[in-house]
């Protein structure tokens, strides 16, 4: 008889099951996979050392993942995004530093920067813990992203910019997703230039030996023994006093509660007796996973680096949405990531490995000029999308009408059985530090109702390590106009003129 049986190993089970282990409760975390870690998985090879093909970058203000590594010992890298960028829009191919890329037309540049504060601004007013709260929720859920966004730019190139951040931050078409979700991600993530940048954003850091290091140190101080690998969980039966949980072998345990910490899109594959409620179950059938292929290119030399160029690239046409440097901290097997996402990778999904190979390499070759980009060392990918236990990646999304129809049985718990997951956190959701919250979220619930802890006791410590370069942006972007306040002042200044005019002709 376990006090908790917990429904994954990855992040954020794990993450709830040191919690309630270190008040000396009796836990057993049931995992489906022969691995821990979830939709962090590290490679190990030779060839390229270690390479995460799941989640794998950290940045500031997500300190309860970097606060957690450095209590297991696990460091972090810089990533190396100080060099030139190149964006790939509408077919034009231009250099950068920072975030966006530059835009010439003196329209577009104030449509650009004017997008993302406004963004920022109408994120900054959603309640992170219950988005579907906020005054306008109906209007912002009932219309996509893509809508938002038509709604709210002038220029071409800012409608393509905007459009490829929702698909590079969710892995799904901007037509597909909600716009109240998508502010709701950036108001958990900080910003758009927290989320955007490599250098002061979520792409700022990596972990030695790689991500799935965490949770194989997570297990490893909950013991062997309470982490049951090859164990997929088909039946959750409540019982008068605790929960009865049977796996794929025929094995079944019993406990007093039971934390599910799988994505929520993959609940349609357990039974559960009674059955989930009504919104509930309505709810898991509309929380589809993002499409994704990750891949990484391995050369001989940083080639790219020698002529002054980062790797990192975003393109709205090209086979890859967003690359990213993936040397390691020494400078060995250099190496890209890049992702193939929604649209792009259900196409290529139907393409061989090596098909896919020597598309990203067109692709590199293509845009960064250089040849040698078509002469890889070797190349590894993960099509999430045909992962069994996740299906698909980086986290569940929210279509139109959603949250604002089931949002409320989110994070509710059934019974005895309560629910983690990064899409659930109320900080950084869809991030490994978002994975973190949600599972302590859970074990506080459970604790609390154990008579053990207050719900709001235990938090991590912040990290003393963390990475602490700022992202606040320059003076000069907050005092722009719009394009409508440019219009504006300018008829404004045409009719004074008119009225002198005439008047001196009086």
């Amino acid at each position: 008889m376990y006090d908790v049986i917990i429904l994954g190993a990855g992040i954020s089970g794990l993450a709830a099951a040191r919690l309630l282990h270190q008040t000396g409760l009796n836990v057993l975390v049931l995992e489906a996979r022969d691995r821990v870690g979830g939709r962090t998985h590290t490679l190990h090879d030779p060839r390229f050392g270690y390479t995460d093909v799941g989640g794998a970058y950290v940045g500031p203000t997500q300190n309860r993942i970097l606060g957690l590594a450095e209590e297991l010992g696990v460091e972090t890298y810089r990533v190396d995004g100080f060099l030139y960028s190149l964006a790939d829009i509408q077919g034009s191919v231009r250099r950068f530093s920072g975030l966006v890329p530059p835009i010439y037309n003196p329209i577009g540049l104030l449509d650009m920067n004017n997008a993302i504060r406004t963004l920022d601004k109408m994120a900054d007013e959603i309640p992170p813990e219950a988005p579907w709260k906020h005054s306008n929720a109906e209007q912002l859920d009932s219309m996509t992203a893509k809508e938002l966004i038509e709604r709210m730019v002038w220029a071409e190139s800012t409608r393509r910019l905007l459009n490829l951040f929702v698909t590079t931050v969710f892995c799904v078409e901007a037509h597909e997703i909600s716009a109240l979700s998508v502010l709701w991600v950036i108001k958990c993530g900080h910003g758009i230039e927290r989320i955007g940048n490599i250098a002061g954003g979520a792409q700022e850091r990596k972990f030695i030996g790689g991500a799935q290091t965490i949770s194989e140190r997570l297990a490893d101080l909950i013991g062997s023994d309470r982490v049951r690998l090859r164990s997929p969980v088909v039946t959750v039966e409540e019982e008068a006093d605790g929960v009865s949980v049977t796996s794929e072998g025929g094995e079944t345990f019993k406990g007093q509660f039971a934390i599910s910490a799988v994505p929520h899109a993959i609940l349609q594959k357990i039974h559960f007796h009674p059955p989930l409620p009504a919104l509930k179950s309505q709810l898991i059938q509309r929380m589809p996973m993002g499409s994704v292929i990750k891949t990484v290119t391995f050369y001989q030399s940083a080639f790219w680096k020698e002529r002054g160029f980062s790797g990192c690239s975003m393109s709205d046409t090209g086979t890859v949405d967003y690359s990213i440097d993936d040397t390691k901290p020494d400078g060995s097997h250099p190496a890209i990531m890049g992702f193939i996402q929604a649209d792009k990778a259900r196409t290529m999904c139907l393409d061989t490995p090596e098909q896919r190979m020597e598309s990203v390499c067109k692709h590199y070759a293509q845009i960064f000029k250089m040849k040698e980009f078509l002469d890889p060392k070797d190349y590894i990918e993960k099509n999430w999308m045909e992962d069994t236990y996740s299906g698909g990646c980086y986290a569940s999304t929210f279509g139109p009408g959603v949250l604002t129809s089931f949002g409320e049985a989110l994070r509710q718990p059934v019974g005895r059985i309560h629910f983690a997951g990064t899409e659930l956190a109320s900080e950084w959701a869809g991030y490994m530090d978002g994975a973190v919250q949600a599972g302590e979220r859970a074990a506080h619930e459970v604790l609390h109702r154990l008579g053990n802890t207050h719900p709001n006791e235990q938090e991590l410590p912040s990290p003393t390590v963390a990475p602490s370069t700022s992202s606040d942006s320059p003076w000069l972007p907050g005092v722009l106009p719009s394009v409508d306040a440019l219009l504006g002042f300018g008829g404004i200044a045409l009719a004074a003129g008119l009225a002198w005019f005439f008047q001196s002709k009086l």
